[in-house]
């Protein structure tokens, strides 16, 4: 089936070579402003990704990005982002990208055109019907993410997707589709841009809405995020005083004590 491909379309601006720095840092932001108004968009088939999301982790299952290059990177990003922001473990939102963890920095040649390493990637982690894979491609045609989402439908595993052009192949592939149509890029075909922007939006959505449905935040607070360093510990320990109404060092020495601001609220009220 024949489709066009909005994100290879010639840009709506010729000559970049010769415009001034000002000039194009204008124009770009004048392309950057289109993409929040496109995901806008796209929020009915966010809802319902993320309501099945949120229904299959309830139950024990994991969330699984696949993607190659840029769309690999970003789902790797936002998974990796989740147990320190929301204190869950390593193993509930997983990114996997074609090529393996070489590709995040370099890419690796014609990963993304393999039709089988991508059910095999997902194999690796023990894929089963309690998951939902979500496939992340700004094109639509990336084999490697179209033939990872055949086979888990053909295996009863939820499929999802991300993309930016409309009726593409893995569009028409993925149970739940969502389509951001950002248009042409500023450089053509650079969709690490607009598209990959997009994708980051989207991406944030999912996961930040799963875990407050989750419980992994109270109020507008992360309240299960990992102590790792200095920053989070001060935050940690102002979100204590502010809650509690306690000085800072009664604050800091409960959150060193019970090394979780939820632990450290709970077993306070609790009179612990």
């Amino acid at each position: 089936m024949n489709f066009t491909k909005t994100t290879e379309q010639d840009s709506n601006y010729n000559h970049l070579e010769k415009m001034s720095v000002s000039e194009l840092l204008s124009n770009i932001n004048s392309e950057d402003k289109i993409v929040p108004l496109a995901v806008e968009k796209a929020l009915p088939q966010i809802e319902i990704l993320v309501n099945h999301v949120v229904e299959k982790l309830q139950n024990g299952g994991r969330l699984f990005y696949i993607g190659a290059g840029t769309s690999g990177r970003l789902g790797i990003l936002d998974a990796s982002e989740c147990p320190p922001t929301f204190g869950v473990s390593h193993d509930l939102v997983i990114g996997l990208i074609a090529g393996g963890d070489t590709a995040i920095r370099k890419a690796v040649e014609f990963a993304e055109d393999s039709t089988t390493d991508g059910w095999e990637d997902l194999q690796n982690y023990d894929i089963s019907t309690k998951d939902v894979v979500v496939g992340i491609a700004a094109s639509g045609t990336t084999p490697y993410v179209i033939h990872a989402l055949k086979t888990c439908n053909e295996n009863d595993i939820l499929t999802g997707c991300i993309t930016c052009n409309q009726k593409s192949p893995l569009s028409l592939t993925a149970k739940i589709p969502i389509e951001v149509i950002v248009g042409p890029e500023f450089v053509t075909g650079s969709s690490r841009m607009k598209a990959g922007t997009a994708q980051k939006l989207v991406l944030n959505m999912i996961t930040t809405t799963t875990m407050i449905k989750l419980g992994h935040i109270k109020g507008n607070k992360m309240v299960d995020m990992q102590l790792s360093n200095n920053k989070l510990v001060e935050r940690g320990t102002k979100m204590i005083m502010n809650e509690l109404h306690i000085s800072k060092e009664e604050a800091k020495q409960l959150l060193i004590t019970y090394k979780s601001v939820r632990e450290a609220i709970k077993n306070y009220k609790n009179g612990n």
